[in-house]
């Protein structure tokens, strides 16, 4: 009886864990997203989000909680219980960048969450106001050294990708373009529209509607191809400049300790979502975004290797950790 029960153990605790999986969601799951409403992220998973609560019966509340460089929105989700109802939405600063420009973090960028999945990436454009006068990277090198420290460039916070790009540009090029942090893309792009700032960086599905009415201009794609809705736009990489590379990703994570079980049918819905085609279309493609839908570990090698080329990009820039 006793070696019965032995062997049985293990065939009640995996029919435990799935009857977990089953029941889970009972209630509705939160999404916290560490940057303003109307950024990219906030967008994708807003979409994600309806897809889901439709096939679970469920609501999916986003919650912006935003400032800090995205800290305060991932601590918030670090501390939450781990029992898949509490998530976080965040794009790769979360966890590459921020180890680098901060002594410390109110959580861990390395064990203080489940990767989900790695839903979307997108090459990054060199934005300007179209006061500025250049159409290129050249043009926008030319008119910075002729006018030192008189152009602005803006970030959607310190250590984000505009700042990354432009202190690149600066050390490279001896140039003095000059940083003013924003909280979030969205403000960021609104500031250059108005020319409250010359420069930022951006990606197409943050900026795409705003370059086809002319309300900003693209001088360049800082990435390895061109984006299939601007095809006229070449890459930094064409006009010579292949040290300027940006990009971003949206993921999806849990905090450490969430079931095995819950995060894999989690997993599994997310990718389910951003795999049909017409969610595709709408909401990736459409927006100039490419499609990923990894599962967590391909998500924490993506970490891995991001970590030690932003790591190098950081130290050359000369950023120094708050």
């Amino acid at each position: 009886m006793r070696r019965r029960a032995l062997l049985a153990a293990p065939v009640l605790a995996l029919a435990a864990r799935a009857a977990r999986a089953q029941s889970w969601p009972a209630r509705p799951v939160r999404v916290i997203i560490p940057f303003p409403p109307g950024g990219g992220i906030d967008i994708l998973v807003r979409a994600v989000g309806a897809e889901l609560s439709a096939r679970w019966g469920q609501p999916v509340v986003v919650e912006n909680r935003a400032g800090a460089s995205g800290i305060i929105g991932a601590e918030a989700a670090a501390r939450s219980a781990p029992d898949g109802y509490t998530l976080l939405g965040t794009v790769n600063q979360t966890f590459t960048t921020n180890r680098f420009l901060f002594r410390t973090l109110p959580y861990d960028p390395d064990q203080g969450f489940t990767p989900v999945s790695l839903m979307v990436q997108s090459d990054h454009m060199l934005l300007a106001h179209p006061s500025v006068e250049a159409d290129d990277v050249a043009g926008l090198i030319r008119l910075a050294k002729s006018k030192p420290g008189s152009l602005t460039y803006g970030s959607f916070g310190s250590g984000t990708q505009p700042q990354l790009v432009y202190e690149a540009m600066n050390q490279h090029e001896k140039l003095d373009i000059l940083h003013v942090p924003y909280n979030g893309i969205a403000p960021l792009m609104l500031a250059t529209t108005r020319g409250e700032v010359m420069l930022a960086t951006g990606s197409a599905s943050v900026a795409g509607e705003l370059i086809r009415t002319g309300k900003i201009k693209a001088l360049g794609t800082a990435g390895g191809r061109r984006i299939g809705q601007f095809p006229k736009v070449p890459t930094t990489a064409e006009q010579g400049y292949p040290y300027i590379r940006a990009s971003i990703w949206y993921g999806l994570f849990a905090p450490a300790g969430t079931p095995d079980e819950v995060v894999t049918r989690l997993g599994n819905d997310v990718r389910a979502v951003l795999n049909t085609p017409a969610f595709t279309q709408a909401q990736v493609t459409n927006r100039g975004l490419d499609l990923v839908a990894s599962d967590g570990a391909a998500l924490t090698r993506e970490i891995r290797d991001e970590t030690a080329s932003v790591g190098e990009i950081i130290r050359a820039a000369r950023i120094e950790p708050q």
